[in-house]
């Protein structure tokens, strides 16, 4: 911290900590309620697996199989699930992909020159490869492969200013979908090798190395296509860079008051004193355990980097070393405490100025399985927001079909 602003930083940090012991309880609420063992968190380690598991990206191959057995013994929700996703647009077998060289996405992307188009062939790659491992139709695997084949013959970069999250959204399905394809898929994929020069240069340059000014769903959207690029490549550097990034960037996106009166600065960033930490925080100074950077920005981008931080603790649970334990705590606080305000609970005035913008979106579905489903943590709120939106469909983004892959999976 800069000496010209200790002073008062310190003054600011005592009222925070009265602030936050003066202010209503905002925990997750009965998610405390439930049996909720606390964990040690596991070492800081960011090494990659000596073998890496394939299929291995967000899905793994008994996973795949206890969903397959639940749709063809009708079993609920995975077989609406199922359903829902096989009645998209996605998992057409008459869908066109269409590649461009250059995908150019300004902010909020504009302009929008194939980053919208390159964002839903991603998501339908990964779409075809599930409809064809749960039906066994040869037709969507080579749907899956002319998708991505597509693509890899003629993509070269992505520019403007979006072009990291751009390339994040659209490097997070692209390797669920390789992976799936190659490693279940015995009809042959001819063009792997070049799909693999893709995300190898011109996917994982823009991504490997962060976004740490950014706000935090950028970093780990970005992260989380690092690390599933890295499995699909068996790239064990560019897997330990995405662990470590991942490591630095949870602490700092979701707080808890273990972290003391302030939360954990991006790793990287520059932003240090108390102010800057506000500021970075949307302006919020009153922190409690799982408010996250973004929570009064809206929850919608606040889900997006729940979201991206589960599905690379999920991918890390199957490549053998699981994150989860590192993270589990911040998570379920996140979780419990932005579906216990969509679930109806008032706004306390201390937060956002007692208005928040809601739409945290169907990201829960991993999480809550994981958390709740394998680890036991008690996740009252969570619950009930999950169940009461399924199933799952898409956001056309990079959360895809959840319900399906995820619902009371125990593997």
């Amino acid at each position: 911290m800069r000496l010209t602003t200790l002073v008062p930083a310190l003054a600011a940090s005592l009222a925070a900590v009265l602030a936050v012991a003066l202010a209503p309880t905002a925990s997750a609420g009965p998610e405390r309620a439930a049996a909720s063992p606390v964990r040690a968190a596991a070492p800081a380690s960011a090494a990659a697996p000596a073998a890496f598991t394939h299929p291995g990206v967000v899905v793994s191959r008994p996973q795949l199989d206890f969903v397959r057995s639940k749709v063809q013994a009708g079993a609920q929700p995975w077989k609406s699930a199922y359903d829902h996703m096989m009645a998209s647009s996605y998992a057409s077998l008459t869908r066109a992909p269409k590649p461009r060289a250059i995908v150019e996405c300004g902010s909020s992307s504009n302009p929008n020159h194939g980053c919208t188009d390159e964002r839903q062939d991603a998501v339908a790659a990964y779409t075809q490869a599930l409809a064809w491992y749960i039906s066994r139709d040869d037709r969507h695997a080579r749907k899956a492969i002319e998708i991505m084949d597509a693509w890899s013959a003629v993509i070269k970069d992505h520019t403007n200013s979006n072009a990291p999250l751009q390339t994040g959204w659209a490097g997070s399905s692209w390797p669920r979908a390789a992976e799936i394809i190659k490693h279940t898929y015995t009809g042959g994929w001819a063009n792997s090798g070049r799909f693999a020069t893709m995300l190898r240069t011109v996917y994982l340059p823009e991504i490997i190395n962060g976004a740490a000014t950014k706000n935090g769903n950028w970093e780990l959207i970005m992260t989380e296509a690092a690390l599933g690029i890295a499995v699909h490549l068996e790239d064990r550097a560019a897997y330990d860079t995405a662990v470590k990034t991942y490591l630095g960037r949870v602490p700092a996106y979701i707080y808890l008051t273990a972290d003391g009166a302030t939360p954990k600065p991006p790793p990287n960033s520059g932003i240090d004193t108390r102010d800057e930490i506000v500021k970075y925080w949307q302006g919020q100074s009153t922190f409690a355990d799982g408010l996250s950077q973004e929570t009064c920005r809206d929850f919608g981008h606040t889900g997006w980097g729940l979201a991206a931080a589960v599905h690379t603790a999920e991918t890390s649970r199957i490549q053998g070393g699981d994150l989860y334990p590192q993270v589990s705590e911040r998570l379920r606080h996140a979780l419990g405490f932005h579906t216990r305000y969509e679930n109806g609970t008032a706004v306390p005035s201390w937060l956002c100025g007692g208005t928040v913008k809601k739409g945290l979106g169907n990201v829960t579905e991993m999480g809550y399985n994981a958390l709740n489903g394998r680890m036991g943590i008690g996740m009252t709120n969570t619950g009930i927001y999950t169940e009461a939106r399924r199933p799952s469909g898409t956001d056309n983004y990079f959360v895809s079909w959840e319900t399906l892959t995820h619902a009371g999976n125990p593997n």
